[in-house]
């Protein structure tokens, strides 16, 4: 009877309690918010998308008006079953997915596939996550903006239409298992014609001339560069530049004229998604794919020691340079208390950049300024700090004042040839004082000693020439290229990475060191594409279809519109690629490796884990083998050399090269012992 009636009393409670239901996509995030909301809250998480097109066929009805067949995603199962519990019990249903056109329509999906009720469901959204932000989400909840998820239906539809009519055409005419996309193929045109640029390079050889210039009683000299005459003259050989030299033979050197100035550097605008990439390559040397892995995990939250799981930072896919006032006016407050009044700078102006921002979003920032990278040191991984440092930076520069520079110019003369000089000086470091851009190119050297006046003739002169050539363009690394798509409008801030990932994994690219170079696969596909499909991979076209996307999103074009004049063009494109395309044969790159087994020599192979060797003569012959990298590097433990291995999953660690005798493996590279 004791436990009938506490089950009875459980029921009663359950009843009478107000229940309300977030769902999120990830699991972390959940976490996070779920510690800013009451008892009434049940937080879960969808683990991201829950429906989609399928894989094994198009998914979009072209004879009925282009209407897409969603399915339930494989392994969805026991996610659904366990939100629609939830939603049972729930009175109100709260859709708290990324604020962004994906996150609408994962929204949009969850309302369709659990059959929520209009009435009582509703969508929030945050651009961080705090207490402040998820509590006001809660106060402004609203409907789903069908014009965002239609936006994303456009997009899905295009890059499958894309997808699933273009890449047959690549396995039956060049290999199997490649694909096309509609970014991801404008990409890499953009890398293959970077290649043909260099290829076609010619290289011109040009001359300088400089001079160390010494003052009575100073032991530095001045040091100037050849202007030349009248106007500036240009040395393109050696005789051009043995003839100045001549004419400067015991010439004697005066200063003619001093010109002193400022020159004032605007501070840097805050964090968006492309900066954040660029910067973190230049700076950090992290690849996009690594810097967006972290920045989600500084958005989701860290455990931070004594306040729990925190948010750090603000939403990491936007264009938009633009701070809340809020935010603005913290970082400000920081800045007068931490760094000094004079630093404060004033109130940005929005960043134009000739299409349409997304103003919902702000630029990446920290969510809490007060929480500084030092403060947190001991809570973030050494990966996470270094980013977090970066975004912390970056956001408290922009808030401070411009730095002033001191500015000095000289012109040196003797007989008839000028030389020119210049110097500066900081008078105000201004935003300087917590971050320095890393594409900031200080041209004026800085003077130590005394600067010479007017009138001012040297005691004596010393004069160097020296003979350079003109460099080809440099090769795309990932951040150049992430700037390229962004200023040709290819791509969106949540594609950028994914896109580069796709290249590098079906080895349409090699990167060495940080650059990227197009592969005999990469090139061959190129060639197919703007072949068969000139328009796909014309930049202006795939920008046109970014416009129509946002349009979408306003409200202007309907989506249907945009896959309906799309299609026919594409499908006739592929029936006249199947037939008069000719198939690219690949040849495979042959190693120095012989098989132990037959004999061949081997050849190198890509798999889902990388690049391994395999027998040519497949199936005879099905021996494969790891490629071993060498470091040079000493065993700790048996005095043999380490070498880079693989998991089957393809990470990388450091192993002992007579495994299995000696069982050594580290995850991170051994310090090399020195010798005492």
């Amino acid at each position: 009877m004791a436990k009938k009636q506490e089950g009875s009393e459980s029921v009663k409670k359950t009843k009478t309690a107000k229940k309300n239901l977030v769902i999120m996509e990830s699991p972390a995030k959940a976490k996070t918010v779920k510690k800013y909301l009451g008892a009434n809250y049940e937080v879960l998480a969808s683990g991201g998308h829950v429906r989609d097109l399928p894989k094994s066929s198009l998914g979009i009805d072209v004879d009925g008006d282009f209407e897409p067949h969603y399915i339930t995603i494989r392994g969805k199962g026991d996610v659904l079953a366990a939100l629609r519990r939830e939603v049972k019990k729930a009175d109100k249903i709260y859709l708290a997915t990324d604020p962004d056109r994906e996150g609408e329509a994962i929204a949009w999906h969850l309302m369709e596939v659990l059959n929520l009720n209009p009435k009582k469901t509703l969508r929030i959204t945050f651009n961080e996550i705090t207490k402040l932000a998820v509590k006001s989400s809660l106060k402004n909840a609203r409907d789903i903006d069908m014009n965002l998820v239609d936006a994303q239906q456009a997009r899905r539809g295009l890059d499958r239409m894309v997808g699933y009519e273009i890449s047959p055409i690549l396995w039956n005419k060049v290999k199997r298992g490649l694909s096309a996309g509609r970014v991801q193929s404008v990409a890499l045109r953009m890398i293959c014609d970077k290649e043909a640029e260099i290829a076609a390079f010619v290289q011109e050889e040009y001359w300088t001339l400089a001079g160390d210039f010494y003052m009575a009683g100073e032991k530095r000299p001045i040091k100037a560069t050849y202007f030349g005459k009248d106007k500036k003259a240009e040395l393109h050989n050696e005789a051009e530049t043995n003839r100045v030299l001549s004419e400067l033979t015991n010439a004697s050197y005066t200063v003619t004229e001093i010109k002193e100035g400022e020159r004032k550097k605007k501070a840097p605008l805050p964090f968006t998604t492309s900066t954040l990439q660029q910067e973190a390559s230049k700076v950090l040397n992290y690849s996009t794919q690594k810097t967006m892995r972290i920045a989600q995990q500084l958005y989701e939250g860290v455990d931070v020691k004594g306040q729990g799981t925190l948010g750090l930072i603000t939403y990491l896919r936007t264009d938009s340079t633009r701070i809340s006032e809020e935010a603005d006016a913290a970082a400000k407050q920081y800045i007068k208390s931490e760094i000094g009044e004079e630093y404060v700078g004033e109130q940005k102006e929005q960043k134009s950049t000739g299409k349409r921002i997304q103003d919902a979003h702000e630029a990446i920032r920290p969510s809490h300024i007060e929480l500084t990278p030092d403060i947190l040191k001991n809570d973030l991984s050494k990966e996470q700090l270094r980013l977090y440092q970066l975004i912390w930076k970056r956001f408290v520069a922009s808030r401070m004042k411009e730095s002033v520079h001191a500015t000095t110019s000289l012109r040196i003369e003797g007989n008839a040839h000028v030389f020119t000089s210049s110097f500066s000086s900081v008078k105000f470091d201004g935003y300087e004082k917590v971050y320095s851009l890393s594409d900031d190119e200080e041209t004026a050297k800085k003077r130590v000693g005394k600067l010479p006046e007017v009138g001012t003739v040297f005691t004596s002169a010393s004069l160097e020439s020296a003979q350079h050539f003109t460099q080809p363009p440099a090769h795309y690394n990932e951040a150049s290229l992430v700037k390229a798509m962004e200023e040709t409008g290819i791509g969106r801030p949540s594609t950028y990475a994914p896109t580069i990932t796709t290249l590098l994994g079906r080895h349409y690219v090699a990167k060495e060191g940080r650059s990227l170079f197009v592969t005999e696969l990469g090139e061959a596909v190129n060639t197919l594409m703007k072949t068969a499909f000139p328009s796909i991979v014309a930049t202006d076209f795939t920008a046109t279809m970014e416009t129509l996307l946002d349009g979408v999103e306003e409200g202007d074009v309907a989506w249907k519109m945009v896959v309906r004049n799309f299609y026919p063009d594409l499908h006739e494109a592929v029936v006249a690629a199947q037939s008069t395309l000719e198939s690219v044969k690949i040849v495979d790159e042959v190693s120095d490796v012989v098989c132990e087994l037959c004999g061949r020599k081997m050849v190198y192979k890509y798999g889902p884990h990388g690049k391994f060797l395999a027998c040519p003569g497949f199936p005879e012959c099905r021996n494969t083998k790891q490629i071993v990298e060498n470091t040079g590097i000493a065993c700790p433990k048996c005095g043999k050399e380490l070498i880079i291995r693989r998991t089957r999953r393809g990470k990388r660690y450091f192993g002992c090269e007579s495994y299995p005798d000696c069982d050594f493996m580290s995850w991170q590279r051994p310090e090399e012992q020195s010798e005492s």
